[in-house]
């Protein structure tokens, strides 16, 4: 055997040892794209569910303002009815229990509906956190992925231990989603 070749077997044995060495930090960067991109679609989800959530509160206020327009013409009709003198007076408490038991009814549906339209809105609210926490993992989880990814091109595993730290804040942000109320 020659000295070149003994020299290439060396370096190839090296060579091999190193890619050994470096195995983890590829695997550890495998699941770190995949943990990114589930991280994503969830956060794309709660985004969505969101924006889904805001369409059904403000159908909701819409649907309490209709009632309050009527609510208010009821009012206006009987305080109209209240100044204008009707000669039969069975016929006019009739009207005016009428527009009585109208306001009596619209009172207790706008309550009604200002009360699910709210509870719409915290559900949004709760929606958005859940969002924003997914937003925070994501980014935590790239920054992992990119510094650990440093640690093949500089050999030194500080930066995948850096990068697991980022990683790992992220997993957290994301598990803290599940547990908003």
């Amino acid at each position: 055997m020659e000295a070149n070749e003994a020299q290439e077997l060396q370096e190839h044995a090296e060579h091999g040892a190193h890619e050994q060495a470096m195995r983890p930090v590829a695997f550890t960067m495998s699941v770190l794209a995949v943990l990114v991109a589930i991280t994503t679609v969830l956060g794309h989800r709660t985004h969505t569910e969101a924006v889904l959530d805001q369409n059904k509160a403000t159908d909701q206020w819409n649907l309490y303002q209709a009632k309050k327009i009527r609510a208010n013409t009821t009012q206006l009709a009987a305080d109209l009815l209240s100044v204008v003198t009707i000669t039969d007076t069975d016929a006019e408490r009739r009207i005016a229990k009428s527009y009585t038991d109208h306001e009596a009814k619209w009172a207790s549906d706008l309550k009604e509906e200002q009360e699910k339209a709210e509870a719409l809105e915290t559900t949004v609210e709760q929606a958005e956190a859940r969002a924003d926490r997914f937003d925070l993992a994501e980014a935590l989880l790239e920054i992992g992925l990119v510094i650990t990814s440093v640690t093949l091109l500089t050999r030194s595993r500080a930066y995948w231990y850096f990068g697991m730290a980022f990683s790992l804040a992220g997993i957290l942000s994301a598990l803290s989603s599940l547990f908003l109320k």
